[in-house]
């Protein structure tokens, strides 16, 4: 039987495509820039296989990725400016982030059957007062228990601790909550090792080109389909 449900934050509840596709544009072009590279395609290939390189290892530091950028094309690191655009490329994405049509509507239905839990990453922000989630007050208040991973000496998603607390807090047994989340290898893969039952959200207003996999998994493409999925009842 279900007791909770459980959800990612980031293009899950809320829809930060736009913000992201900003900030690593103009990232990429300030830094493209300040390397005075001759090729903007090697720059490209390089950077994208970086940034997958770090996102596999949960890694989620942009100051980590530019460094390692700078340090991969022999060029000297400006640590405070980087911090810099650092805190730039999280205000862009906050500022075009926002939470998709149906998310107050259907977390205010399911608050009414389930308590609700949160298990989101940090994406590299310095610590968990940081996080996005405190600039949306009208969704963080639907929720019993947030755990933000990747801070607090709690490793980020797909590791099972994150999941484990969130359960442990709410006093389930795994079995007994679902959690819906957009990222095949964090969320769905994380919670399914972790024994929840994982449901997968592709939303239809994300432009996104998403994994090729076969999913066993419930695949829904609007919060709203989670008010008549039977594996709730």
């Amino acid at each position: 039987m279900i007791k909770a449900i459980l959800f990612d934050f980031g293009q899950t509840l809320v829809d930060s495509s736009q913000g992201f596709r900003q900030a690593e544009n103009r990232a990429q072009g300030i830094i493209y820039q300040d390397l005075e590279l001759k090729s903007w395609s090697e720059f490209k290939v390089y950077y994208r296989s970086a940034r997958n390189e770090f996102q596999d290892n949960s890694n989620f530091s942009r100051f980590d990725l530019w460094e390692a950028v700078y340090n991969h094309f022999q060029r000297e690191v400006d640590e405070e400016a980087l911090r810099q655009m650092e805190s730039d490329y999280w205000r862009t994405v906050e500022k075009y982030t926002l939470p998709f049509p149906e998310t107050g509507y259907v977390l205010e239905e399911l608050t009414k059957s389930f308590p609700l839990g949160m298990i989101t990453n940090t994406q590299g922000q310095p610590n968990s007062n940081d996080h996005r989630l405190t600039q949306y007050p009208g969704i963080e208040k639907f929720f019993t228990e947030i755990i933000i991973a990747g801070s607090d000496d709690i490793p980020p998603k797909p590791h099972q601790k994150p999941f484990q607390l969130c359960l442990a807090d709410l006093g389930l047994h795994p079995s007994e909550a679902i959690f819906v989340g957009d990222d095949w290898y964090k969320d769905i893969i994380g919670a399914k090792e972790t024994g929840l039952k994982p449901i997968w959200l592709k939303h239809y207003t994300v432009n996104r080109n998403w994994p090729e996999v076969e999913a066993n998994v419930p695949v829904i493409f609007s919060l709203e389909e989670l008010l008549s999925l039977e594996t709730l009842g």
